[in-house]
């Protein structure tokens, strides 16, 4: 699995209306309906109200792609071009949970 951290940054609650706009108008379930997507969920940082934190997870590097080529990256980018978003992107390949770390996750 492969999950895409996006930190959206943008000024006066636009990345907070970015994410509203993307649940509400169906954009994310769409996205969430993907052959290959995990998962697609946003967060807000406590620290930092001007950011909004998008956790995006896929099956491989070819459900990514598809994702990349679909209509919904031209909405993405259209909204935020509207909220004047910048971003951070972090990426991450996800491996087995090492036994030794079992013991510090409760269930």
């Amino acid at each position: 699995m492969i999950t895409v951290n996006l930190y959206y940054t943008g000024k006066d609650g636009n990345a907070r209306r970015f994410a509203e706009e993307m649940e509400n108008s169906g954009t994310a379930g769409k996205i969430r309906a993907e052959e290959g997507n995990v998962r697609y969920e946003y967060f807000f940082p406590m620290n930092d109200p001007e950011t909004i934190l998008l956790i995006d997870a896929w099956e491989n590097q070819e459900a990514i792609d598809k994702h990349h080529a679909s209509p919904m990256m031209k909405t993405i980018m259209e909204l935020r071009e509207k909220y004047d978003l910048h971003m951070k992107v972090e990426r991450f390949v996800s491996d087995d949970l090492p036994t030794s770390d079992e013991k510090f996750i409760r269930n």
